[in-house]
């Protein structure tokens, strides 16, 4: 089935679609959070903390939406597509399943993975008197837990809460602009979510000290059920393209300070055209020069 092509009418729109067509380097992930057809208090107030968390590059749905994300997830991707969002995360509560959270990502619009997280405990941002994040900063990450390194899915869960909340790409990172940390600890099934403010002090030498001091939101979480991607696929999401690869140099490298060395090649130097300085003590007389051509004559007149 092909795309149907469209047309800009005009510069606004020129400008939109040209946001949202295939480029070598993608924009930044963005995020869309929707409320179920019923919620709780605690399932509202955790998607307005982790949009808080995700802003700017997120969605927050206001109404509430009828979905089934692990039985039907057209209407996942449908939000995806309106929205340009590649992240998800949907909020309900019932008998069955209370307090649930459902993280996932999609790959061209498709749903790549899909975890269902319960929430067992939470408290809110507004509960803590520290300062809060600065809007659009970069998150540090700490994941502590055998389970992190052993368990499947428990891999996969930690490569989505790294891509759900990375943020932007950059290339260098002001030690002021790091102000939060995010901890996800791994212990008897559980998952314990808490984010601290990174608070910088004078320690009397030119390397500050830190102090981590809890801001909230603070979850603890259950894994519920799982819809993972296959390896083939998840292979064929992190394909990146030829362009993007930093080219080879030949005959560089780096040595373990980071110092750059190469290797030169050059031609065969011929020694006997070398110029070199040459000593008056070390030229030839005269006498030795008449004596040099005589020697030369009387053996070619022997010849």
């Amino acid at each position: 089935m092909e795309e149907r092509i469209v047309k800009p009418k005009n510069q606004r729109v020129k400008r939109f679609l040209e946001d949202r067509a295939p480029k070598l380097i993608e924009n930044t992930k963005k995020a869309v959070f929707i409320r179920g057809g019923n919620t709780s208090d605690v399932i509202s107030q955790a998607l307005k903390d982790f949009y808080l968390l995700k802003k700017p590059d997120a969605v927050l749905f206001r109404k509430k939406n009828i979905l089934r994300p692990f039985e039907d997830v057209a209407s996942i991707e449908f939000f995806s597509d309106r929205n340009d969002t590649s992240l998800f995360m949907f909020g309900s509560h019932n008998k069955k399943r209370p307090h649930n959270l459902v993280i996932s990502r999609l790959f061209d619009h498709h749903v790549l993975d899909m975890v269902e997280l319960g929430i067992n405990s939470f408290k809110a941002i507004h509960d803590f008197t520290t300062s809060k994040c600065v809007l659009g900063s970069k998150p540090c990450f700490v994941f502590s837990g055998d389970a992190f390194e052993t368990d499947q899915d428990y891999i996969r869960l930690k490569n989505l809460f790294i891509d759900f909340f990375r943020g932007p790409d950059v290339t260098k990172v002001r030690l002021a602009g790091l102000d939060h940390v995010m901890s996800f600890s791994a212990v008897d099934g559980k998952i314990y979510l808490r984010t601290y403010q990174i608070q910088l002090k004078k320690s009397g030498s030119r390397t500050p000290r830190v102090e981590l001091e809890e801001m909230g939101p603070s979850l603890d979480l259950v894994m519920r059920r799982t819809k993972l991607a296959s390896p083939e696929l998840i292979k064929q999401a992190c394909r990146q393209p030829k362009a993007t690869k930093p080219k080879t140099v030949k005959n560089v490298s780096y040595d373990t300070f980071g110092t750059k060395l190469g290797r030169v090649h050059m031609k065969r130097q011929n020694l006997a055209k070398l110029g070199t300085f040459k000593a008056k003590g070390l030229k030839r007389t005269h006498k030795e020069k008449d004596d040099s051509r005589t020697f030369k004559k009387s053996k070619v007149e022997v010849e």
